[in-house]
């Protein structure tokens, strides 16, 4: 890869209306308050197709903006060509792990490096377990975990 050369990230869970679109959207924080968001595409996607088109969780979107942080991201499911043009792949759980490397496996010329966002966590909590059937305190724990994982990702050497 060239010097100067944006690397990519792409945060997958299994709707891209909760875990996923957090993980784009704190992360995108992340590399804006560093002054680093030239270096960086973000984005966020399904595994599955089944809310292809809307915009995240309004119980996703209400944390987000109590840590003062917006999204306009509309739901979108994994392409073949996320898996050529992305450098990291980060997913929130095992199915997530599961599904996406059998994917990847259909595709020629994979680059992505397909990796669980919790094998960042400092704190080893490893699967960013899905809020849709919680309450308000499972969108903010999983808000907590991708800022901790997101951090530490952002602070190891790419």
């Amino acid at each position: 890869m060239a010097a100067g050369e944006a690397k990519s990230v792409l945060f997958v869970c299994l709707g891209n209306i909760c875990r996923s679109p957090i993980a784009e959207a704190v992360f995108r924080k992340l590399v804006t308050d560093e002054k680093v968001e030239h270096k960086w595409r973000t984005d966020s996607a399904a595994v599955s197709d089944w809310n292809v088109g809307r915009s995240p969780d309004s119980r996703a979107l209400s944390c987000l903006r109590n840590h003062g942080i917006e999204t306009a991201h509309k739901a979108r499911q994994v392409t073949k060509e996320d898996f050529q043009t992305f450098d990291y792949i980060l997913c929130m759980d095992e199915n997530n792990l599961r599904d996406l490397n059998r994917k990847s496996n259909q595709v020629k010329d994979c680059k992505a490096k397909i990796e669980l966002l919790g094998s960042y966590d400092p704190q080893k909590q490893l699967i960013i377990e899905d809020p849709y059937y919680g309450n308000e305190k499972d969108f903010e724990t999983v808000y907590e975990q991708c800022l901790r994982c997101c951090k530490a990702f952002l602070e190891k050497p790419h």
